[in-house]
């Protein structure tokens, strides 16, 4: 696989342009210039690039090494001197909290180290993803001895953290969950129960792994509303904050998946032994989904941002292999014999270009409204950018991981058969990248969350104020660019009408509105990405100097084909929206399985897959949260 190189001037450039040097202007950002941030991720992208990128392909070819008589996972060669090199040289909590040894930074600034991690290696970066989540629900719900206890080691990356919600018979309905919480004398409380697809549930690189696990304390209510959430360690903690004896937390299996062959995806059981794992309630009973649902949100971004990641990637090498592949006789006097001058390779090649760059300006954003959500200096500003980093959040999850997706798949089809085969290291990304799209919520839940959930703040009140953001700037890319301005003014008018029509005959006909939602999200991701691209073209026209003038020409080059040959896509798109659910509930359940033809063989007993009989292997709502 070709080595990664960070882009690290096409993510000064979004820096730029989501201005975060403006965030300097917050209490406790004052330090995060942009020379200072600059100089940052230049020597982080060094680690990167050096030490974890060239773990990635040994990852997917070596796998982990499972031992379940001891419950240990032994991960790939380097990924322990990779993950260790990450901790030790501060990386893990630049942009975490001062009080518990962070860096202060943004979460822009971490975000942006962390497109270099996924990118550079996905499975491994699973872990750091994982533990930031944890360290954001701990920072906001537990208590003060809690804090001092788990999140220290957790920001200095010594301990990492899960997310542990999923079970046999509760995928994306959480609330059915089983796993049972017992008050002890001591005042902690026996975790009992099991957990499936929980990410780096075991694993080598780090001294303890911190369980945050959702269950049902005697007599909750039903559903969500009677969910708590406890940090159940790996190791018990004594109280001078060293480790003591195992918990009774057990491997019980990894999966045998897709992709992300190097990131352990366990099923864990708790209080096996008799007694119940040992865990700490955070904050009330009954209270766990709040909690959850912050380490969620934190994750759904991030995820997202997994999606840019692997495009980037992607697009990496396959503008290499584009370059160097002859192939075919020069088209229209071309000078080179190579396959970047046929058209269908350069529309590939572009297509990839202009929505990974739509996508980081949106994931950047994104990220951005966080930190106003955290520092701004009134509570109007904190609420302002709560809510727009709410509306972005199902955006950056799903366009970010669709795209992923589609971009690595373009990635194999620019290689041709040899993207078919594994030596290139794009069929990698493609298996690793797939999941995306189901993690933290399928990307069917996030539309439905934009849908039921977003479209409704404040009435309605606050997806038309962004719509009115977007169309303020139309002015400034018409006067430059008119055609451009012309093809985004078509966009917002589409992205506004449709957003009535979900509010109205969607929200009437709840079953239409919901048959509509994904389309609909689809289309409101690419004219914010239109918007974003308008922007870019903007300052690229604005900040132009002679040294960065082909740098920035490819930007408004850019641009331009992402508002005539993306934002166009919509039109379709539109009518799906507005289609109404009759077409798709037209066929019975029993019409749609009509042609099919049992197979006699299916139940043959020389058929000995060990995995066929694991009991979660047909759950078909498992991997909906999949963690």
């Amino acid at each position: 696989m070709l080595r990664y190189t960070a882009p690290l001037k096409d993510i000064a450039f979004s820096l730029q342009l989501v201005d975060a040097e403006g965030l300097t202007a917050l209490p406790g950002l004052e330090h995060a210039d942009s020379e200072t941030v600059a100089g940052l991720l230049e020597e982080f992208s060094k680690l990167v690039s050096d030490v974890w990128g060239p773990t990635n392909e040994v990852g997917d070819r070596e796998g982990l090494k499972v031992d379940k008589a001891t419950s240990t996972i032994t991960t790939p060669t380097g990924f322990k001197q990779a993950y260790q090199a990450y901790a030790q040289g501060g990386w893990a909590g630049v942009s975490l909290d001062p009080a518990y040894g962070g860096g202060g930074f943004p979460h822009l600034t971490g975000i942006a180290m962390s497109e270099m991690i996924q990118s550079a290696n996905m499975a491994l970066g699973l872990c750091p993803m994982l533990t930031g989540g944890a360290i954001e629900a701990l920072h906001v719900y537990g208590s003060e001895a809690q804090k001092e206890t788990y999140l220290r080691k957790l920001v200095s990356g010594d301990w990492t953290g899960t997310m542990n919600l999923s079970e046999p018979d509760a995928g994306s309905d959480v609330g059915a969950l089983r796993s049972r919480a017992v008050q002890d004398a001591d005042g902690t409380w026996r975790i009992t129960g099991q957990k499936i697809y929980i990410t780096w549930g075991e694993h080598d690189m780090a001294d303890n792994i911190v369980h945050l696990v959702l269950a049902r304390v005697d007599g909750a209510p039903a559903g969500t509303k009677g969910i708590s959430c406890f940090i159940v360690p790996k190791f018990l903690v004594n109280a001078d904050g060293s480790l003591g004896a195992r918990n009774d937390v057990k491997l019980v299996s990894t999966e045998h998946k897709m992709g992300i062959h190097a990131s352990p995806t366990c099923v864990l059981a708790f209080g096996d032994d008799g007694e119940g794992a040992v865990g700490e309630l955070i904050g009330e009973v009954n209270t766990g989904m709040r909690t959850m649902f912050v380490m969620m949100n934190n994750a759904r971004l991030a995820v997202g941002q997994q999606g840019l990641a692997l495009a980037e990637r992607a697009y990496q090498i396959s503008v290499s292999h584009a370059t160097s592949r002859v192939q075919g006789r020069p088209i229209n006097g071309a000078a080179t014999d190579s396959i970047v001058g046929h058209p269908d390779i350069r529309r590939m090649l572009m297509t990839m270009r202009s929505q990974i760059e739509a996508m980081r300006h949106l994931v950047f954003l994104n990220a951005r409204a966080i930190d106003e959500a955290n520092h701004g200096v009134t509570p109007e500003a904190r609420a302002a950018g709560t809510e727009l980093a709410d509306l972005l959040t199902p955006l950056s999850k799903a366009w970010c991981t669709d795209l992923g997706n589609e971009l690595c798949s373009l990635a194999v089809q620019i290689h041709g058969g040899m993207g078919f085969c594994e030596d290139t290291g794009v069929a990698q990304l493609y298996r690793d990248i797939r999941i995306g799209a189901i993690y933290e919520g399928t990307n069917g839940i996030q539309a439905l969350d934009l849908y039921g959930r977003k479209l409704g703040l404040r009435g309605g009140a606050a997806m038309a104020e962004f719509i009115a953001r977007m169309r303020a700037d139309l002015p400034t890319v018409e006067g430059l660019y008119p055609e451009m301005g012309a093809q985004l003014s078509a966009g917002i008018d589409t992205a506004e009408h449709l957003t009535k029509w979900m509010l109205s005959e969607g929200r009437t006909n709840a079953t239409d509105g919901m048959a509509g939602a994904t389309p609909y999200l689809r289309v409101i991701s690419v004219v914010v990405g239109g918007w974003l691209m308008g922007k870019q073209a903007v300052l690229a026209a604005a900040e132009g100097a002679p040294a960065d003038g082909s740098f920035l020409a490819a930007k408004v080059d850019t641009a331009k084909f992402y508002m005539h040959q993306i934002v166009s896509t919509i039109d379709g798109l539109s009518q799906q929206v507005t289609a109404g659910a009759g077409e798709l509930f037209a066929l019975s359940a029993d019409q749609l399985v009509s042609n099919l033809v049992a197979d006699p063989d299916f139940d043959d007993p020389d058929f000995d897959d060990p995995h066929f009989d694991d009991p979660h292997f047909d759950d078909p709502n498992s991997m909906n949260t999949a963690r």
